[in-house]
C-alpha cells in the first residue's frame, strides 16, 4: 500500500517536472514525444491520432501548429488550422486564431495579418469578445495573467499598426497606433509611433512622443529596453533633421521619384487632389472610434 502511495507521489512529481499530462491516450503521449523525448517528428503523427479520435482536440491542434512551426512547415500549419478548428470548442477559437497570427507573422503573410486583426477588433466593439466577460486569462512564458477589454484592443491595435508599417503604409499604421495610445498607452507603442512619424518625415512630432518615454510620461518608460530604442530613435530625428528633406521617406524607386521631378518640373504645379489612402483611412476611423 505504501510503495503504490510511493509510486503514485513519484509519477505526479514526474508529469510536474516534465509538464505533461497523465494517462496513455494519444494526445498524452504525443506531449510526452515533444517535450520529453524531444521528438517532433513521432509528436506531429501522435497529435494526428489525437485530432483523429478527437482526444484534447482543442490542445491537440495549437501544440501540433506550434510543432510544425519548429519544423518549418508553417504553410503546412497554417492550413491544418484552417481546416481543423471547426473541431475545436467555441472556447478555443481565439487562441487558435493567435496561434494562426503568429504562424502569419512567421511567414510573412502581412495581408492575412492585418485581415484576421480587423476580425478580432470587430468581434470585441460587437461586444462578442471573451465570451462576455471583463477579463480574460492569458499565457506568457508559462506564466498566467489577466487582460482587460482595454487591454486587448491596445494590444491587438498596437499589432496591427505593425502590419501597417511592414507594408509602408505609414499613414494609417498612425491611425492605428495613436487610437492604441487612447486606449491603453505604453512606451513600446509610443517607440513605434514615433518610427511611424520618423517614416513620415514628421520629425517634429516624432520628437513629441519620443520625449513622452523619455520623460517617464507613459507606462513601461521605466524599461530599459524602451528607453533605449527611444533614444536611438530620437538621434535618428537629431540626424535626420541635419540634412535635406528627402522623396526616398517615401519608399519610393529612385528613377520613380526622378520621373516624378522631370513631370512635375514640365508641367508646373498641379493641383491637389484627395488621395487615394484617405478613402481607406475615414471609414476605419470611424470604424475604430469608440
Amino acid at each position: 500500500m505504501q510503495k503504490s502511495a510511493t509510486k503514485g507521489k513519484k509519477d505526479d512529481l514526474y508529469h510536474v517536472i516534465h509538464k505533461v499530462p497523465s494517462g496513455d491516450t494519444p494526445y498524452v503521449r504525443a506531449k510526452h514525444a515533444q517535450l520529453v523525448e524531444k521528438d517532433p517528428e513521432a509528436a506531429l503523427v501522435l497529435f494526428w491520432a489525437a485530432i483523429n479520435a478527437g482526444d484534447r482536440v482543442d490542445s491537440a491542434l495549437k501544440d501540433m501548429a506550434v510543432v510544425m512551426k519548429q519544423l518549418n512547415r508553417t504553410e503546412e500549419a497554417i492550413q491544418a488550422v484552417k481546416s481543423f478548428r471547426g473541431l475545436c470548442s467555441k472556447q478555443a477559437q481565439d487562441s487558435l486564431d493567435n496561434v494562426l497570427l503568429d504562424l502569419y507573422k512567421k511567414c510573412g503573410k502581412i495581408e492575412e495579418q492585418i485581415e484576421l486583426l480587423k476580425r478580432k477588433l470587430r468581434l470585441i466593439y460587437q461586444g462578442e469578445a471573451f465570451h462576455g466577460r471583463p477579463t480574460k486569462t492569458a499565457r506568457s512564458h508559462g506564466k498566467k495573467f489577466q487582460v482587460s477589454v482595454k487591454q486587448e484592443t491596445s494590444r491587438l491595435l498596437g499589432n496591427l499598426g505593425w502590419a501597417y508599417m511592414q507594408k509602408s503604409n505609414f499613414m494609417m499604421a498612425e491611425v492605428v497606433y495613436r487610437k492604441a495610445q487612447m486606449i491603453d498607452p505604453d512606451s513600446n507603442k509610443a517607440c513605434n509611433l514615433g518610427l511611424c512619424l520618423i517614416k513620415q518625415g514628421r520629425y517634429h512630432d516624432a520628437s513629441l512622443v519620443l520625449e513622452d518615454v523619455l520623460q517617464g510620461r507613459l507606462p513601461g518608460s521605466e524599461d530599459f529596453k524602451s528607453r533605449k530604442r527611444a533614444q536611438e530613435l530620437l538621434i535618428e530625428v537629431q540626424s535626420r533633421q541635419a540634412s535635406p528633406a528627402s522623396l526616398d521617406l517615401l519608399g519610393l524607386d529612385e528613377d520613380f521619384v526622378k520621373g516624378l521631378e522631370q513631370l512635375m518640373n514640365e508641367r508646373g504645379p498641379i493641383r491637389s487632389k484627395r488621395l487615394p489612402i484617405f478613402e481607406e483611412i475615414t471609414p476605419f476611423r470611424d470604424q475604430l472610434a469608440c
